[in-house]
């Protein structure tokens, strides 16, 4: 301990040093500045670990049949163009309104595909992969037609009627796909039976043997299809049932190729966790993660894959934190995190073209979406695009406040932050500005080339931050045509600023819920 704190004052005393003799510090201002400091250090050169982009190769969206709108598929574009994502997960792929099943007067299936073609070419025309959600259950499949969400479009959640009728509709949709897709695009896909059976979305009785049911004959009738079909569960939420599921999977033989679990910011540490514990929000996902993760390794499959199929910093819609800057220091933080614990974490949800409350109301409601209703950005869109940039080479860095990586052409890419707690946690949004202080990051870059500069990007409530200009039009709840290009003028990320570097030496200022993103090249 005591040579980890001289090494840091070194590294601070020479960091001072190197900056005073360039000028990049003048003392007037560093006497003018209540910041406190951070200091970074990273070594260009260093080995570092494989990084994948785990965070942004799927996303959540409306259910499925929202897929046909127009606006969906805009914003799909966006976030594709953004990310570079390749998988969408939506519920309710068996609703009514897809239209997939029905029983005819003789009480014998039948089929409609039409719906579920239309969604699925347009996602594969936009570069998208369906992660399909089985679910809810076709109302002429229900063994209970009263057993609804509570959602607006109130799907059934009830066990099926008839496992024969259940088995030969995962049989008959498995068959049309490959028929209308190919073995070799479905077989890329992932099957997810069902979504949180753990809450009320599962009407079964008891809800986890009757789950296991329902998981069970689903896995086998795909792979009774093609055993190249891949298939996974439990799909629950607070991180549930995962030790239980792998168990039962393994005593009875059936098959299953990836764990799926959902985790949000504020779940607690009772549900999660079953312990009298507070988790801060910007830890609770990943703390479930890390345990989910070893749960796995402890498990007969031990290198099964984890998919996180749905997280967020909220479960509740809440403006101060899911549209606002807040969400840049939170999904980095989150980065950080769960890096190397989870194979793919799909957030919740890229647009808010979205009706699980009912049709949306105003553009800015805490809606889940990185993009708000007319095409209007979100900071948390701006802050994928922004680690979109991060490298695919992890490099060491002693500060939980940043993330340092390499690509492939040996540039360095750099994630600060200055997390700060949202403003408001309720409904109704909170206006103010938020708590803590500006952080002045130091930072030394070991063995960069002569001659290299550094490009900085920048995120938080004056920079890619339209909330700021929907306040001061008073929120709307209809903005004009004119007010929405405005909005989306406004959300607009600004230009990089070139910022020289000396000595591998620079500073970045970063106020509370900032997110800066560097490249050094």
């Amino acid at each position: 301990m005591i040579r980890a704190q001289l090494i840091r004052r070194s590294f601070a005393a020479a960091c001072a040093l190197s900056l005073l003799t360039v000028g990049a510090v003048n003392t007037a201002r560093a006497a003018s500045t209540a910041a406190e400091t951070v200091y970074v250090h990273v070594d260009a050169q260093a080995p570092g670990t494989v990084f994948p982009h785990f965070w942004e190769q799927m996303f959540g969206s409306g259910r499925a049949v929202l897929a046909l709108r127009s606006d969906y598929r805009r914003d799909i574009t966006m976030v594709k163009q953004a990310t570079g994502f390749t998988y969408v997960r939506a519920h309710g792929i068996f609703d009514r309104g897809v239209g997939l099943f029905h029983l005819d007067k003789q009480g014998k299936p039948v089929y409609n595909f039409s719906y579920v073609d239309q969604i699925y070419d347009g996602l594969l025309a936009r570069g998208v992969k369906p992660f399909v959600e089985l679910s809810f259950m076709p109302p002429d499949l229900a063994s209970n037609p009263k057993d609804l969400f509570a959602f607006w479009y109130h799907p059934n959640v009830s066990p099926p009627k008839s496992y024969a009728l259940w088995d030969g509709m995962i049989k008959a949709f498995a068959r049309h796909l490959i028929k209308r897709y190919g073995i070799d695009e479905v077989a890329t896909w992932y099957f997810e039976v069902w979504n949180e059976p753990n809450l009320r979305f599962w009407g079964g009785k008891p809800a986890q043997a009757t789950y296991f049911k329902l998981y069970d004959n689903t896995a086998r009738a795909l792979k009774s299809v093609s055993p190249r079909l891949r298939v996974g569960g439990p799909a629950t939420a607070q991180a549930a049932w995962v030790p239980a599921f792998l168990a039962h999977t393994w005593k009875d033989r059936v098959p299953v190729d990836f764990v799926s679990t959902h985790v949000y910011g504020d779940d607690t540490a009772q549900n999660v966790f079953h312990v009298d514990e507070h988790i801060p929000r910007r830890d609770m996902v990943c703390r479930a993660v890390d345990a989910v993760h070893k749960q796995i390794e402890a498990s007969p499959y031990p290198r099964l894959p984890l998919i996180v199929s749905e997280y967020n910093a909220t479960y509740r819609n809440l403006p101060n934190v899911t549209d606002s800057a807040y969400m840049g220091p939170w999904l980095a933080n989150t980065i950080r995190q769960c890096a190397g614990k989870v194979d793919m974490m799909s957030y919740w949800a890229f647009s808010d073209v979205f009706e699980e409350q009912g049709v949306v109301k105003t553009p800015f409601y805490g809606g889940y979406g990185l993009i708000a209703e007319d095409r209007i950005p979100k900071p948390a869109f701006n802050a994928f695009a922004l680690l979109h940039k991060l490298g695919h080479t992890r490099l060491p860095v002693d500060s939980h406040m940043a993330l340092a990586t390499r690509r492939k052409d040996g540039s360095v890419v750099l994630a600060l932050w200055n997390y700060a707690p949202p403003v408001g946690t309720t409904a109704s949004y909170t206006f103010g500005k938020p708590q803590g202080a500006s952080k002045q990051f130091i930072v030394k870059v070991s063995h960069l080339a002569a001659g290299d500069h550094a490009t900085v990007w920048r995120l938080g409530r004056h920079h890619g931050d339209v909330i700021r200009t929907f306040n001061a039009m008073g929120r709307p709840a209809y903005p004009s045509r004119e007010q929405i290009k405005v909005l989306r003028q406004a959300a607009k990320l600004a230009a990089p600023r070139q910022q020289a570097v000396h000595d591998g030496m620079l500073r970045v200022d970063i106020p509370p819920q900032g997110l800066v993103v560097v490249v050094l090249h």
